[in-house]
């Protein structure tokens, strides 16, 4: 009886702490291929996109390479809490500029959703 007692603990204690886990690994992997790395390889959206902030193409580096830093670190066990503090961090910034200079509040999703997620993990 006292196993029976012990092994939904153990068990409901691995899905507990595996359930975040995939959530960031996924949230890592959509920042280094679905956000970094256009920026980095400079695909026409991400190219306009600054383009249109007014900013110079030196800052679509400068993010691109700031999400490759974050969504590795999230993947790496020892630094995952301070990447998801920067992602938070760089989400508010991609909030504030999707609504403040280029008017486009529908865009916020994006980082709203990366951002709760990071912030979930920095505990």
């Amino acid at each position: 009886m006292t196993a029976t007692a012990i092994a939904p603990a153990a068990t409901t204690g691995r899905v507990a702490n595996r359930a975040p886990w995939t959530v960031q690994i996924v949230v890592g992997l959509f920042l280094v291929v679905g956000s970094a790395a256009p920026k980095l390889f400079g695909q026409e959206y991400a190219v306009a996109m600054f383009e249109a902030m007014g900013s110079g193409q030196w800052l679509r580096y400068v993010v691109g390479v700031l999400e490759l830093a974050g969504g590795v670190g999230l993947l790496l066990a020892p630094i995952a809490a301070a990447a998801a503090t920067g992602l938070v961090a760089l989400m508010i910034g991609a909030m504030i500029t999707q609504v403040f200079v280029l008017h486009n509040p529908a865009d916020v999703v994006t980082p709203i959703l990366i951002g709760a997620t990071t912030s979930s993990r920095r505990s």
